[in-house]
Order: C-alpha cells, then structure tokens, then sequence
C-alpha cells in the first residue's frame, strides 16, 4: 500500500508539472526532443525544473492540512490523519519549494484518497529559488545541496516515528529526487518514488536499499532516458537492491 501511495504523489507530480515543462522543452527544440548532457548545475534557460515555475498565488481552493513549525526541526506542511495505520510519506518539492499552492493540493489527495498521513517539509528554510536575475541559479544551488538537506530530514523521520508512525516512505521530484535518493540509502526509510529527477547520478544507485521507483520523462533533458536505463542497471546489479521492488518508467 505504501508504494502504491508513494507511485500516486510522483504521478501526480509527472502529469502536472513535468508535461508542462517537457512540451515547452520540445516546442523551443521544433517540436522534437533534444538530450543534453546531464550537469550538476545547469543554467535558468537550460533547466526544465525552471522553465514553467508553480503560481505561488494560485487559488487552488484552499487547503485541506496545516503549517506547523518546529516539526523534527522542520517547517512542514502536514494533511491527512495522524491515525493513518501508522503510515506516513514525505513530500519533497522542487527548487521552488514546499509552499507551492498546487504542490499541497496533490499532498491533500494523496492522504485523502490513500489515508496517509503526509508531510511536506520546508528543507530550503525559506530561501526558494525565485528567478531572481539578481541571484542566478548557479549561484543559489551552491547553498542548497540536497545532501544536506536530507541529512536534515532525519530528525524528521525520528519525530514521525516517535509521533506513532511505523513505516515512511518518501517521494520527491526534481530537487527532491536527490533527497529522496540519499534517504533512500538509509534505514530510516521504506520506499521511495522519483519523478523528473535532477541531481541524480548513477553511483548513487550503488548505495539503494530500499524499494524505490524512478519516474523519468521521454522528454526530459535533465534526466533523458539514457540516465533513467543506466540508473536502472545500476539497481539491477546491486545485490542489495536485488530483491527490492525497483523500477524505472517512461511517461510520454
């Protein structure tokens, strides 16, 4: 049930903001899809996690869960029953983080429709990319690793576990797939889910132990196919990974 809960979030998260981004990638490439080489800080204009960034002031028609602060250390959006069979997924968003009106949307109907409990922390404490030609993006992912800020995560996880919950799963898209993935090379979590992946390097796979899923767009230029079949051999021959539920799809 977990993993199926985790698949739901990284769907939802392909479907309504890597489509957008990946047919603007094609329309400026005339109309056909064009693979770049994969770089650990690309520019603002290259980037499709930047090129169609969340309306923060979209009126998506309120919100079902709360922001509590202090949560493992953590600012968290949190939605869904804490009663939940002691289940719970972390959401980990984008470079535009956690307050993204759309981004608790889909966190609301995951608990709702999975009965998870759901939290969406703010691991970029308040400093989200903003398209700031002042501050270039080169310039703001050098004080926002997602090592980091899954180590940061932690504390997290230990509040939830403390909170009642037996079993976390993690899922993150873009920024947040590295994170998930670090975490995803810990006890502390389940099962993981990655979507439209940035970050993401193949020797990370080495270190999986967890069921994890890598959702990669046919599209995408950040993570093309190329990367998300050679993340996919790494896992299969990992013998740690061998026994775990791990696969990489394709949304067109």
């Amino acid at each position: 049930m977990l993993v199926r809960c985790l698949l739901v979030v990284a769907l939802a998260a392909v479907v309504a903001a890597a489509a957008g981004r990946l047919a603007l990638a094609k329309e400026n490439n005339g109309g056909r899809a064009r693979w770049q080489v994969y770089s650990p800080a690309p520019s603002p204009k290259k980037h499709p996690c930047l090129e169609n960034p969340p309306n923060m002031t979209e009126n998506t028609g309120g919100e079902a869960g709360d922001v509590v602060h202090g949560y493992g250390g953590l600012e968290c959006y949190v939605t869904g029953s804490r009663r939940s069979g002691g289940r719970a997924v972390i959401l980990v968003s984008d470079y535009y983080g956690f307050r993204a009106p759309k981004l608790r949307k889909k966190a609301d109907k995951v608990a709702y429709q999975l009965g998870c409990y759901v939290v969406v922390p703010d691991l970029l404490f308040g400093d989200p990319y903003t398209d700031d030609p002042a501050r270039p993006f080169e310039e703001w992912i050098k004080t926002h690793s997602p090592v980091e800020a899954a180590e940061k995560t932690k504390p997290l996880i230990a509040a939830l576990k403390k909170d009642g919950t037996s079993t976390v799963g993690v899922g993150g898209y873009c920024w947040g797939g590295k994170v998930a993935v670090e975490l995803s090379k810990t006890e502390e979590t389940k099962a993981v889910v990655i979507s439209h992946p940035a970050l993401v390097v193949v020797d990370d796979m080495k270190e999986v132990i967890c069921p994890i899923e890598i959702l990669g767009g046919e599209l995408d230029t950040i993570s093309p196919p190329q990367l998300i079949h050679q993340l996919e051999d790494a896992l299969d021959q990992d013998k740690r990974a061998s026994s775990n539920c791990r696969l990489a799809t394709l949304i067109r």
